[in-house]
């Protein structure tokens, strides 16, 4: 098996003040009885990271009503200043009176990639017409979205390839990350990568063996789309341990540039990309 490298980008990670945190929890355990293991609040999630081989976090929240956005942005700028090597996927939600002037004010941070859409959660389509203004801005401004826009662990309306394809053939330009490989429809997510080169799937939630399910395709399609794939972990939230999912990429036995895009380069190349350092 190959080693865990020894410098790693996670490129999803969630943070959220500690009352949000606390609420969310509560949420997973009384909703979907997930009994979340690693109930840590930022500081504390940046620590366990950075002990563990991680030297930048990439982390997001997300809106999950009107009139959120902006608080949330005001702290994601305190800490995006207080923590070196941590970037973000900021919040926004169509909803708000001033949602753009929200999104321009973050955006204007230095360590601001993009945002975050849980379309899952926020309850509207991606191709919402509300959003239409916000990818117009994203182009101009060289920025990405991070969506949760895949079916798993759990859909509604809201979420699947044929909600998201219609983003991607409005706005083919787009810059934008898919979470959890596009799960389920791993190999719907997987066959749009050569066509749209500023797309991007992250590995989280996708590989932990405890699941009994998860990427379903054959490994080769990881190596043949090395260039567009980045690791994420999904901590803290998270009912199987982080590190099983790290494990079983290795299993894999991969090329040794795999792992180095992976977990390391195509990471640093969508900071330097996105970023105003």
């Amino acid at each position: 098996m190959k080693k865990t490298p020894k410098n790693i980008i996670d490129f999803h990670v969630h943070l959220f003040p500690d009352k949000l945190f606390d609420a969310i929890w509560e949420y997973f355990g009384s909703v979907y009885k997930w009994n979340v293991i690693h109930k840590f609040y930022y500081k504390e999630c940046v620590e366990h990271l950075n002990v563990r081989n991680v030297s930048h976090i990439i982390y997001s929240n997300y809106a999950h009503k009107p009139g959120v956005a902006e608080a949330l942005n005001r702290w994601n700028k305190e800490i995006l200043d207080e923590i070196p090597n941590l970037y973000c996927f900021a919040a926004f939600h169509p909803g708000d009176e001033k949602a753009l002037d929200v999104a321009r004010d973050i955006l204007d941070h230095p360590k601001v990639l993009g945002f975050k859409l849980q379309l899952l959660v926020q309850d509207f389509y991606p191709h919402d017409e509300r959003l239409f203004p916000l990818y117009e801005l994203m182009i101009d401004r060289n920025k990405r979205i991070l969506f949760h826009a895949g079916t798993g662990p759990t859909g509604n309306q809201y979420v699947g390839y044929q909600q998201f394809i219609k983003v991607l053939k409005r706005y083919p330009q787009l810059h934008a990350n898919v979470a959890h490989m596009g799960g389920l429809e791993y190999q719907e997510f997987i066959d749009l990568l050569p066509q749209y080169p500023n797309l991007y799937l992250d590995t989280s939630f996708s590989f932990h063996k405890s699941m009994g399910s998860g990427f379903n395709l054959d490994p080769q399609f990881l190596e043949q789309n090395r260039e567009q794939l980045v690791y994420g972990s999904d901590f803290p939230n998270l009912i199987f341990p982080r590190e099983e999912e790290i494990e079983v990429l290795l299993d894999y036995n991969l090329s040794d540039e795999f792992y180095r895009k992976l977990f390391f380069e195509n990471g640093m190349r969508l900071i330097n990309q996105h970023t105003n350092q």
